[in-house]
């Protein structure tokens, strides 16, 4: 779509396709190993508990050594789409 050998420059390309040039040159990051590690133990646990909620789920993480507040908890259960009954 957007070609940087074209005749013209980035900057009026992006215009005529209505793009940003901080969305051309975006590249997404992958989840750390860290929360990867969360992510796996976070589903073992909802497996065994579907009522945790983020703060319990993160009480959790917090009582097996690992550093999480809610808000990761949260935002790692909503990644997964997890939702407590």
């Amino acid at each position: 779509m957007v070609g940087k050998d074209h005749k013209l420059s980035v900057w009026p390309q992006c215009t005529l396709l209505t793009l940003t040039r901080s969305n051309l040159y975006y590249q997404p990051t992958g989840e750390s190993t860290e929360n990867l590690s969360f992510m796996a133990n976070i589903d073992r646990q909802f497996l065994e508990t579907p009522w945790y909620g983020s703060r319990q789920m993160a009480r959790y993480m917090r009582r097996q050594g690992h550093k999480c507040d809610r808000h990761r908890a949260r935002r790692l259960m909503r990644l997964m789409r997890m939702v407590p009954i």
